[in-house]
């Protein structure tokens, strides 16, 4: 298996292998940066919900965010990952996403 052919496997687990290394420690920083992302999202819609914000930051934020998401996806696709290399297996704790 060479770097440009390596794939994390489909276990949900992270897999560092000396031949993998730099994909397998992309998949964890953006499995940290999607979690740290779906916590600013769901605390955003919470502030949305409860009338904290102008219309105006409701709009900056909606566009960081979505910003944010084509980064992602550009980082995804640069890795070769996708939604479900990111939802790492815990054990018991189950799937962190």
């Amino acid at each position: 298996m060479t770097n440009l052919d390596y794939r994390p496997e489909k276990s949900g687990r992270i897999e560092l292998d000396p031949e993998g290394a730099e994909e397998g420690l992309a998949q964890l920083v953006l499995t940290v940066i999607e979690l740290l992302r779906q916590l600013v999202e769901r605390q955003a819609i919470r502030r949305v919900e409860g009338g904290n914000l102008t219309e105006e930051e409701i709009e900056k934020l909606g566009v960081a965010l979505m910003n944010l998401d084509i980064k992602m996806d550009e980082l995804k696709e640069i890795f070769n990952l996708n939604d479900d290399d990111l939802n790492i297996d815990l054990g018991p704790l189950g799937n962190l996403l």
